[in-house]
């Protein structure tokens, strides 16, 4: 007895053979308002990664309380130091220039190679540029998180938020994921440049330079984060670079939140007492970012120059990051090539 078979239907085109570079900063908001604020501020304080307490008790102080009032605290901040041109934070304005420039330098070396960014918080998400990505037919993707130093709260919550994407595909690209680099000789060499190129250009010597890093609390480093001592790499590999001793060099933490202990020296209290001692000259930069920001815009060259002059200093200067530089691209270019390697050869 004959049998009629239909045929499969055939499967959908899918676009494919390119390669994804999605570099990913830690976020902005998409405005200074209070709501834009409250989003911005309540997807990074929501992260476990970030805050790692109780989740019950944390959801009543952040909903009930801290979003109440710090979104309009922080909307001020932001307005200090907003791209009102584009109508931006600096992170965007920074982070976009720099895909851009890495697309245009790296680009035509290989056709496959397909640059894009996005924003662990806020808005472009991780979530959304991998799907932009496999859109453009990128069955493989190098994900870049922007911090030279490894921290759970940084460079895992990236890698978090890119799985959770790629859970929701079906058809998954396949994601490598870049180390950090605290020890990287372009990174190295970049940052000690820029501190040469930077106090060259001044009418006075600072007496000293702090290098200040983002803090995490101590209790994160007690449990295991791996973050203090990558960023003591950094600065004796800086150290050893600018043939500085410890003492014209010194490491500190900033950017502190909530009445924990975090990682010390703190950077507001040692520029205090440096100025309480009898230094009139100093300089600060700040080598975990990749990027000026908030903290290093609003919270350094603002914050802590006050801190400095009011008791007692006289010269502050702060080092920017090295952003969409020259040189500050050689060091994503030097990361990039080195982790593309098996995949695209770029000579």
């Amino acid at each position: 007895m004959n049998q009629t078979v239909t045929p499969p239907k055939p499967h959908s085109s899918v676009t494919s053979g390119k390669i994804g570079v999605l570099i990913v900063n830690l976020g902005t908001p998409d405005g200074t308002d209070y709501w834009s604020m409250r989003r911005y501020l309540g997807e990074f304080l929501s992260d476990p990664r970030v805050i790692e307490v109780n989740r019950v008790w944390w959801w009543f102080l952040l909903n009930v309380i801290i979003l109440s009032k710090r979104p309009q605290a922080k909307g001020k901040d932001y307005e200090t130091v907003w791209n009102k041109e584009r109508n931006e934070g600096p992170l965007r304005t920074i982070t976009r220039a720099q895909s851009d420039k890495l697309a245009a330098r790296l680009g035509g070396r290989d056709a496959r190679l397909v640059f894009d960014w996005a924003m662990r918080y806020g808005n472009p998400s991780i979530a959304s540029r991998i799907e932009a990505l496999k859109d453009r037919g990128c069955d493989r993707i190098l994900l870049v998180p922007l911090y030279p130093q490894y921290a759970a709260a940084t460079s895992a919550t990236v890698c978090d938020a890119a799985f959770d994407a790629l859970k929701k595909l079906r058809f998954q690209p396949v994601l490598r994921v870049a180390p950090p680099w605290p020890e990287e000789p372009a990174y190295i060499e970049a940052i000690a440049s820029s501190i040469e190129t930077s106090l060259a250009g001044l009418d006075f010597e600072p007496e000293l330079v702090l290098a200040s890093f983002h803090g995490i609390p101590k209790d994160y480093a007690d449990k295991g984060d791996p973050y203090p001592g990558e960023c003591e790499k950094t600065v004796r590999a800086l150290r050893a670079r600018l043939g500085w001793p410890e003492a014209k060099l010194k490491l500190t933490f900033q950017s502190r939140f909530g009445k924990a202990e975090w990682l010390q020296p703190y950077t507001d209290k040692t520029v205090e007492a440096l100025a309480k001692s009898g230094v009139k000259r100093l300089a600060v930069i700040t080598p975990g970012f990749v990027a000026d920001c908030l903290e290093t815009l609003e919270e350094i060259a603002g914050e802590n120059a006050e801190i400095f002059h009011h008791n007692g200093g006289e010269q502050f200067h702060f080092i920017p990051c090295l952003n969409d530089s020259e040189p500050g691209l050689d060091v994503l270019e030097t990361v990039i090539r080195r982790e593309l390697a098996g995949w695209v050869d770029l000579g």
